[in-house]
């Protein structure tokens, strides 16, 4: 397939282990051009997650240009990093990145962003599974790009479908706990936004033993079998699952198997001060209220349900492709 032929992508993230397991999905799909990777704080400072996505990009052949982005969020105090999730360097404590050194491509993370949907009218989509910062500033910069992306699919929410609530708190998803100003500014922007939050992500479960399937299938798998073992063992050990979340996956996948999913529709607004910072609540379109805040914001597409087995099995492929 000519490259002409390609959708193109935009991929947002903070490496971080399943924004690894996202990124080597992207790269095993034949359909989709990898246009660039913006790095963001989040699941580890700035500099460590732009050193992360250097050293993924080099170590599995993606050709992709890495943007540093944002390095804390618009307006509140940046959160510490969960070193007790990801490790210290963001890929586990694996030891992969210790003696590695690049340096990202020149220019901030929203200003390419910028300039790549300009240069492409309505073919760009933005996969953001990181803070929403860059999106935002680049939102603040040219908000003309609102009207020329294809579309923005984001990893973040938690929304209460099947009564599933945060994880960053009781009421908040983690990105969008990270930077709720951000995270309200492209939920009520005029593009076209479809959120895959915790409600579809926490069910998107890789076991333990399709994690050895996978590190057994070449070094793709063996590589995310070794960063993954601290990641494993905490959702072990707080939630009891045998295996770990594809949180970023999931997102990625709608990228290539929307039919996987089943979306409600109705504008999304994020709280952002109080007790409930980062909560992200959608009004369904047809439900009507008396005035409120969502009024006047363009309905947004939300992951209310999918095909958790067929994503696993679609990651497993995707994998397995790369050897």
């Amino acid at each position: 397939m000519a490259d002409t032929e390609k959708s193109i992508v935009i991929f947002d993230t903070d490496p971080g282990i399943d924004d690894a397991m996202a990124l080597l999905f992207l790269k095993a799909q034949a359909s989709l051009k990898l246009a660039a990777i913006t790095t963001v704080f989040g699941n580890a400072e700035t500099d460590i997650t732009t050193r992360n996505a250097l050293y993924l990009t080099q170590r599995f052949g993606i050709d992709a240009p890495v943007y540093a982005g944002a390095t804390r969020p618009l307006t509140i105090n940046r959160r510490p990093a969960p070193a007790f999730i990801h490790g210290d360097d963001g890929l586990g404590d694996a030891g992969f990145t210790r003696s590695f050194s690049a340096q990202p491509s020149e220019g901030h993370a929203a200003d390419r962003i910028v300039e790549i949907v300009r240069a492409n009218p309505g073919k760009v989509t933005l996969l953001a599974v990181a803070p929403l910062t860059n999106l935002a500033l680049a939102l603040e910069r040219a908000p003309d790009i609102a009207e020329l992306v294809k579309g923005v699919v984001i990893m973040g929410g938690a929304f209460a479908w099947g009564g599933r609530r945060g994880n960053a708190t009781p009421v908040a998803e983690a990105n969008v706990h990270n930077d709720p100003h951000a995270a309200d500014k492209v939920f009520t922007a005029a593009w076209p936004v479809t959120a895959i939050g915790l409600d579809v992500t926490s069910h998107c479960v890789a076991s333990r033993e399709d994690a050895e399937e996978l590190a057994a299938s070449g070094r793709a798998g063996r590589f995310l079998w070794d960063i993954s073992r601290g990641y494993e063992a905490l959702y072990q050990r707080r939630n009891q699952i045998d295996g770990c979340c594809l949180h970023d996956v999931a997102a990625a996948a709608y990228l290539v198997k929307p039919e996987l999913f089943t979306l409600r529709s109705g504008p999304v607004r994020v709280v952002t001060e109080g007790i409930a910072i980062g909560q992200s609540i959608q009004k369904l379109d047809g439900h009507t209220f008396g005035p409120n805040a969502w009024d006047g914001h363009p309905s947004k597409l939300v992951a209310a349900e999918a095909d958790y087995a067929g994503i696993v099995e679609n990651y497993k492929s995707a994998i397995r492709s790369l050897g």
